[in-house]
């Protein structure tokens, strides 16, 4: 390819099986020259098949839960003695609702569910760069990206609590990214994705009407997961060394639609059957 992370070293998070954004982000980097470590929580390589990755790009797989202080000193420990030095780049790509798994309306949480979704999904954020900040685990112009999604500004019925997660996510970017920026040079940026047919985002109830309206709305339409793994690339990268506390829209141009011409068209039509059929009724029941 181009050689864009040769001879940089990194940690990439939530690499579940060859659909996650992060396994393809894995690909992209040993492609550009990068080597790296692979993690995820315990249960997480269990059901996924990590290992056919870890053998493709020659990383090793180190077991840790986000959640967990220790876990991830002794993963950035760990990671540091196999890549040799200090971290260029992390990929935090974690998520998980217990409340969407179970069906729980947003108006009817169960608020423990709620807690444990929001310290897997955006807690689990700040403890990394906690734990990154306080080791100096990361060289100048180094590179750390969270993946978001625009439902942390917009509405999405369905999404429920990781709406509310997401948000807490990218608020910790900023405001731990200036620290980070100041003190250590490092960069720290967020991709709100467009709605991507992952493992984990495929649980979110009416996940194939979200692709599909994005799909529809969106003027060069839904960005794939390659596509994210790209972007990701070119964050990692020195080409973007100056930019951080960013949420940085990979959605096709959807964030900043109100509507298209195939909406509105599809939204017409729908329309104008509805009041055919609501028009023969009434006939029919004045005769």
């Amino acid at each position: 390819m181009y050689n864009l992370l040769k001879g940089k070293k990194g940690i990439i998070f939530g690499a579940l099986d060859s659909k996650s954004i992060a396994w393809k982000v894995a690909e992209r980097a040993h492609e550009e020259g990068a080597t790296f470590v692979l993690t995820n929580a315990p249960v997480a390589l269990r059901l996924g098949t990590i290992s056919e990755l870890a053998d493709k790009t020659g990383s090793q797989v180190i077991p840790a839960d986000a959640t967990s202080m220790m876990d991830l000193e002794n993963l950035i420990d760990k990671s540091t003695e196999i890549l040799g030095g200090k971290i260029d780049f992390v990929l935090h790509s974690i998520g998980m609702s217990v409340n969407v798994r179970r069906g729980n309306h947003y108006t009817n949480q169960d608020y423990n569910f709620t807690k444990t979704g929001w310290d897997v999904s955006a807690l689990s954020f700040h403890r990394l760069m906690s734990m990154l900040y306080k080791k100096d685990a990361m060289n100048e112009w180094g590179s750390v990206v969270a993946l978001t999604y625009m439902a942390a500004q917009r509405v999405f019925p369905d999404y429920n609590d990781m709406a509310d997660n997401k948000a807490y996510l990218e608020s910790v970017a900023r405001s731990f990214g200036y620290f980070f920026g100041r003190d250590k040079k490092v960069r720290v940026n967020t991709i709100s994705q467009s709605p991507t047919p992952t493992t984990a985002g495929s649980g979110v109830k009416g996940f194939d009407g979200f692709i599909a309206y994005a799909e529809e709305m969106s003027p060069l339409g839904n960005a794939t997961a390659l596509e994210c793994a790209d972007y990701t690339i070119s964050l990692f990268s020195d080409l973007t060394k100056k930019v951080t506390l960013q949420n940085l829209f990979h959605d096709g141009g959807f964030s900043n639609m109100g509507v298209s011409n195939a909406i509105m068209d599809n939204f017409m039509e729908s329309f104008d059957h509805e009041g055919a059929v609501a028009e023969e009724t009434k006939t029919k029941k004045e005769k």
